[in-house]
């Protein structure tokens, strides 16, 4: 695998590449890697003639200091995952490189920045948005591999694409779990072991919910999700911020579960004071 950190040293590669017309997919992250990303860089290898990484951790995408402060960082670890992966490429530029000057830009994402992950987390898509912009003007992939578990991130990201006729593919790829059913995040490495024991309850609520909508078509939502809300407070462990009910595609909120609809629960929770998220889309 060969690391490069600059944009020009990428570009000049990227070129010699598309002289022998091979495809290129890439994996866009912000490092502290797991399962879950190394099965974006297999599925890339598999449909792909060559596989780009990118390790960023976006300051534009935190309104929150210290959440940024404590991501945590592990290139050393990260990028033996990624050799081991069968990764070719990996572009680890720092902050200087992407962001020369206190960027000026900003992206109003639309109705997607104001539900669910957008109402809680200010600027967060804004960011997102700008530096996906960036990494797609400069790697210009064939395809893009993304996680279902940022949901939201991912219909946003479809939007970006859509609407500034990005030529690029967008794969949503299944969300790894853990044993547990937590879903795997560079998150959960701030959890204890009880924390994760606790964490684990999201999936619970999740597959309890599932059961529920299926045996509900035809009735209103909102009693359904206020037994999930009743499932997730009886944990003293868990803190919900939120848990919605949605349309799968377009995570509009949905009143009445209708047969051959696909809806999607989504939640975010503290435990431990670590803010997690997670996702389960049915198919009613």
């Amino acid at each position: 695998m060969i690391s490069i950190t600059s944009i020009q040293d990428l570009r000049r590669q990227i070129a010699k590449e598309r002289l022998n017309s091979r495809s290129i997919g890439f994996v866009p992250t912000m490092g502290a890697l797991h399962k879950g990303h190394i099965s974006l860089i297999k599925e890339a290898k598999k449909h792909n003639h060559i596989c780009i990484a990118s390790i960023f951790v976006n300051p534009l995408q935190f309104n929150n200091v210290e959440d940024f402060n404590k991501y945590p960082i592990q290139n050393e670890k990260d990028i033996q995952l990624l050799e081991q992966a069968g990764c070719d490429y990996l572009f680890l530029p720092p902050v200087s490189e992407f962001y020369p000057s206190k960027p000026k830009l900003s992206i109003d994402i639309g109705p997607l920045d104001r539900i669910l992950e957008g109402t809680h987390r200010p600027g967060h898509f804004s960011g997102v948005a700008i530096v996906v912009s960036k990494l797609f003007h400069v790697v210009m992939p064939d395809r893009a591999y993304f996680g279902q578990k940022d949901l939201q991130q991912v219909a946003v990201i479809n939007q970006l694409v859509n609407e500034l006729n990005f030529s690029i593919e967008i794969i949503t790829c299944p969300i790894v779990r853990e044993e547990s059913g937590l879903a795997m995040s560079s998150r959960n490495m701030r959890l204890s072991a009880a924390g994760k024991a606790v964490a684990a309850n999201l999936f619970l609520c999740l597959e309890f919910l599932e059961k529920a909508l299926k045996n509900g078509i035809g009735t209103p939502v909102q009693p359904i999700k206020k037994m999930g809300l009743d499932f997730l407070n009886q944990f003293e462990g868990i803190r919900v911020e939120y848990l919605e009910i949605v349309q799968a595609d377009t995570l509009e909120t949905i009143t009445d579960l209708k047969p051959g609809s696909n809806v999607a629960v989504c939640v975010a929770a503290y435990v431990e004071e670590v803010r997690l998220i997670d996702n389960l889309v049915i198919i009613l």
